[in-house]
């Protein structure tokens, strides 16, 4: 509209790019290009089970009319074919992610959330969360293997830990970190669990019920894995 406006585009311009709202047909896929002006945030692409074919021209649709765009489950064989047709995609192996911006974000706000992660085997989840969070324009600190077993190592992160906006927990096994982190700090914690563990662990299930049975406050609990829907709520409480 203010392209419109100061004569930098047509009108008829404009109602080239209007027609594509709220959503482009792809036949395999509808894009919703009307998201960002919904949500503030453009559509996320969820790689798994989609073809590398799918996966591109979603990607190069959405990079057209967004200053980014975000795949999560991305594997290498997926980032190459994208990186192929749009350069400058940029790929997060532990986080296992595409992204592609224009421009480097910039941080809303000076608050900074956090990302601990309980052991070394629960990064990815941990990864996808902050890379989530920093595209969208959060400035993150991140703080890995700091779990329970060895709880010395959590209360040497007692200052960054009250001082942050927000934290996210990843943990498997027992899931135990998020109730101890919720138990120590003023601020909203989200808590992810993983699918790390013995058997008992029922991929991640355990994490998940004790997660959701804390008796710490103020602690909120996301899907197994879902380090990407954490990294997203996580940047909306710190905006």
């Amino acid at each position: 509209m203010d392209s419109v406006k100061s004569g930098e585009l047509s009108v008829q311009e404009a109602v080239g790019r209007l027609r594509h709202l709220p959503y482009e047909d792809l036949g395999f896929a509808k894009v919703d290009h009307h998201r960002s002006l919904r949500t503030g945030f453009p559509e996320v692409i969820f790689c798994q089970g989609k073809s590398s074919e799918q996966v591109v021209e979603i990607i190069k649709r959405l990079a057209e009319r967004n200053p980014v765009v975000l795949a999560t489950r991305a594997d290498e064989a997926i980032y190459e074919a994208v990186r192929e047709a749009v350069p400058h995609a940029v790929y997060y192996k532990q986080a296992r992610m595409i992204v592609v911006r224009k421009d480097e974000p910039q941080p809303e706000t000076d608050k900074y959330m956090m990302v601990v992660s309980a052991g070394t085997a629960d990064i990815p989840v941990a990864e996808e969360a902050a890379v989530t969070a920093e595209s969208m324009g959060s400035k993150v600190e991140r703080v890995y293997d700091i779990g329970v077993a060895g709880i010395h190592r959590l209360l040497d992160q007692k200052d960054k830990l009250r001082n942050a906006n927000v934290i996210i927990v990843v943990a498997g096994m027992e899931g135990a970190l998020a109730s101890v982190v919720g138990g120590l700090v003023d601020k909203p914690v989200i808590a992810v669990p993983t699918s790390i563990g013995y058997g008992s662990s029922f991929e991640g299930l355990a994490a998940l019920l004790s997660m959701l049975n804390t008796c710490a406050e103020g602690v909120a609990v996301v899907n197994i894995d879902n380090g990407f829907g954490a990294g997203y709520f996580a940047h909306l409480i710190n905006r």
